[in-house]
């Protein structure tokens, strides 16, 4: 898979302040990829160079195998966690007019905004003011302007702020489709149950530096421990001090309809999960056997402590 844009060795300071040291990420054509970091990390400074708001003091920056240049900003669409559109303006007017920004003729526009105002099932806010919607509603306006051109690379900084549960997952819904339609997608949110749902690909930032990235469920296979939640029902009184003494054991919180022993049980590297599986099933009857994969939660705290 070939990659759409590709950041190498990116540097930018501020004064002594270096909020980028040498940070490159590939986005792989078609995929949606995470950029991941606590706030202050540099995840805003670069987007604001790939939008070539701000330049990189240090690196280079490719858009499709091209250099980044003044014409690519037609070819990216970018929804800013700050929403800028004009509050005393009316929504198909300003719509029109960003569109038209983009490179779009105002036939154009109105006949795409009218497929997008048809399918958001907003079109009777047309005539309506910016500042006499609520923030969801203004939101929703703010992602059909950033989608309507149908740029290759699209950027969602925290896409869901704003918005309650059906309208999130609405817009969630959209930006999968966007996907399958081919777009490429950068995706920066402190919502990690949503890097779960739509990522492919991820990268953190920690205090300006790089220290993670790659596909999602290698990353994963990186960070999972070997652990298992279990669940057994056994006449056994010394079993859970015997499973202590086997494996590395911890207590587990997990809902089932009966009384039965819950432990994290970890294994040696290079262990069968079927030995397991087998052991356990001479002591009682295993109602509750998962292996428990790292979420991107997990890694996210984990990979911050351990830098």
């Amino acid at each position: 898979m070939s990659n759409l844009l590709e950041t190498h060795q990116v540097s930018k300071n501020f004064g002594d302040f270096t909020a980028l040291n040498q940070v490159s990420i590939a986005v792989p054509k078609g995929s949606i990829f995470g950029l991941l970091g606590p706030n202050g990390a540099g995840k805003t400074t670069l987007i604001r160079i790939i939008n070539q708001i701000t330049m990189p003091d240090k690196g280079s920056v490719l858009l499709d195998g091209e250099t980044l240049a003044p014409h690519h900003i037609q070819h990216i669409g970018y929804l800013p966690e700050e929403r800028g559109l004009y509050k005393s303006m009316k929504v198909g007017e300003q719509a029109l007019y960003l569109a038209q920004l983009k490179g779009m003729s105002k036939a154009e526009a109105k006949v795409k905004l009218k497929y997008w105002f048809d399918r958001l099932e907003i079109g009777d806010w047309w005539h309506k003011k910016i500042q006499e919607l609520s923030k969801g509603m203004a939101q929703k306006i703010q992602f059909v302007v950033t989608v309507l051109h149908s740029p290759k690379l699209l950027i969602f900084d925290e896409p869901f702020s704003g918005f309650d549960p059906i309208n999130a997952n609405l817009i969630k819904d959209e930006i999968l489709e966007l996907k399958r339609q081919g777009a490429t997608i950068i995706f920066s949110t402190h919502r990690m149950e949503s890097v779960e749902e739509l990522c492919d690909h991820i990268a953190l930032i920690h205090k300006s530096n790089k220290i993670l990235d790659g596909p999602l469920n290698d990353i994963k296979k990186q960070f999972k421990s070997n652990t298992y939640e279990v669940g057994i029902k056994s006449g056994q009184a010394n079993l859970e001090q015997e499973l202590y003494d086997k494996f590395q054991a911890q207590p587990a919180s997990f809902k089932t309809l009966d009384n039965e022993l819950k432990l994290n049980l970890k294994i040696a590297e290079g262990s069968s999960p079927n030995e397991l599986l087998n052991f356990l099933t001479t002591k009682g009857e295993v109602t509750h056997f998962v292996e428990l994969i790292p979420s991107a939660n997990d890694i996210f705290i984990q990979a911050v402590k351990n830098n």
